[in-house]
């Protein structure tokens, strides 16, 4: 089902201090957006200079998040449209691939769970508590 939206500039939440380079944060936050259902296949991308301004990064790291994200086959090219989310297979949009987009994030706090020698039983059951209150 292909929707016809203009995303908003601000569809990206870039954390500057984060030591995960901006263009991927734009990678990994719009393939959240689309395997999660937020944004669908069809929706208008902003255009590099209207991130590029809400956001206050160079109009070229912009640019590389699009096009890895056009090379993988997130977002595709249309004439006279500028980007656009691309239609996928249903075989990306399955529970596993998605949970698979929040493994970086687990192997993080997993770390730093170890370093602080917390219990694993401790740490699960504040993220089922964040889950449930989320």
């Amino acid at each position: 089902m292909m929707s016809n939206r203009d995303l908003p500039p601000d569809i990206f939440l870039i954390a500057t201090g984060s030591s995960e380079p901006i263009y991927r944060q734009m990678i990994e936050q719009l393939r959240r957006q689309i395997l999660g259902g937020q944004v669908k296949a069809g929706d208008a991308m902003p255009s590099v200079r209207e991130v590029a301004t809400a956001l206050g990064v160079n109009p070229m790291t912009v640019s590389k998040a699009y096009s890895l994200l056009e090379g993988d086959g997130w977002l595709a090219r249309r004439r006279g449209m500028g980007m656009v989310v691309a239609e996928r297979e249903s075989q990306f949009e399955q529970a596993e691939s998605r949970l698979e987009l929040i493994r970086p994030s687990l192997e993080k706090v997993a770390l730093e769970s170890q370093q602080l020698k917390l219990q694993p039983k401790a740490v699960v059951q504040l993220l089922s508590q964040i889950l449930k209150s989320g």
